[in-house]
C-alpha cells in the first residue's frame, strides 16, 4: 500500500509544481497599458469613419511615381463616383507613367472631349502626344491648354516651350535620342524634363 501512494503522490507533486510556475510566470507579466485593460486583441478598423477618397488617394500615389497603385484607386474611385473626367484623367496619367501610351492617350481624350474647358486634361494629353513623338498635335494641344489656364500655369508654359523648340529644330529632334521624365505638378499637372 505505501507503494501505491508513492505512485499517487508523484502525479500530484508534477501538477501542483506546474501550477506554481504558471502562477510565477502571470506574476512577472507586463500590467496592460491604460484604456486596453479588458481588451486583449490589436484594436480594430473604426468603420464609423469616413474612407480617404480614391482620387486623393491616386493623386498621393502619383506623387510618389506608384502608378499602378494609383491605377487601382483611381479605378476604385470610378466605381464610387463614375466615370468622371478627373478620374479619366488620373487613369490616363497613370497609364502614362506606366509607359502604356495607347491607353493613355485614349483616356486623355475622351477626358477632354468630357471637359473641353479643363486645362489639365489638355496638358497630360499633350504629355502623352509628345512621348509618341505627335510633336506638333502636341504643340496644338498644349496652345489650348495654355490658353483655357490665362498662362498661370508654370507647367503647362514649360511643356508649350519644349513643345515650340522641339517643332523649331526638328531636324536636330531626329539625330538627338533625348529620354524625357514625368514629374507630377499640383493636381495632375506633368512636364517633360530630359533625364541627366
Amino acid at each position: 500500500m505505501a507503494e501505491s501512494r508513492v505512485r499517487l503522490g508523484a502525479p500530484i507533486t508534477k501538477i501542483l509544481a506546474a501550477i506554481v510556475a504558471f502562477a510565477t510566470v502571470a506574476a512577472c507579466a507586463p500590467e496592460p497599458l491604460p484604456g486596453f485593460e479588458d481588451d486583449v486583441y490589436a484594436p480594430g478598423v473604426d468603420h464609423r469613419k469616413e474612407a480617404v477618397d480614391g482620387i486623393e488617394v491616386g493623386n498621393r500615389l502619383m506623387e510618389v511615381e506608384q502608378y499602378e497603385l494609383a491605377l487601382e484607386a483611381f479605378t476604385r474611385a470610378a466605381l464610387v463616383h463614375g466615370m468622371t473626367t478627373e478620374i479619366l484623367t488620373g487613369i490616363g496619367t497613370a497609364n502614362l507613367g506606366l509607359g502604356r501610351l495607347g491607353q493613355s492617350e485614349e483616356n486623355l481624350r475622351r477626358a477632354v472631349a468630357e471637359a473641353p474647358e479643363w486645362p489639365e486634361a489638355w496638358n497630360n494629353l499633350g504629355v502623352v502626344l509628345m512621348e509618341r513623338g505627335k510633336i506638333t498635335e502636341a504643340q496644338q494641344v498644349f496652345q489650348k491648354a495654355y490658353a483655357l489656364d490665362n498662362g498661370e500655369s508654370d507647367s503647362i508654359r514649360e511643356n508649350l516651350r519644349v513643345a515650340l523648340s522641339k517643332s523649331e529644330n526638328s531636324d536636330n529632334n531626329s539625330e538627338q535620342n533625348e529620354d524625357y521624365k514625368l514629374v507630377q505638378r499640383g493636381s495632375g499637372n506633368f512636364v517633360i524634363r530630359k533625364v541627366p
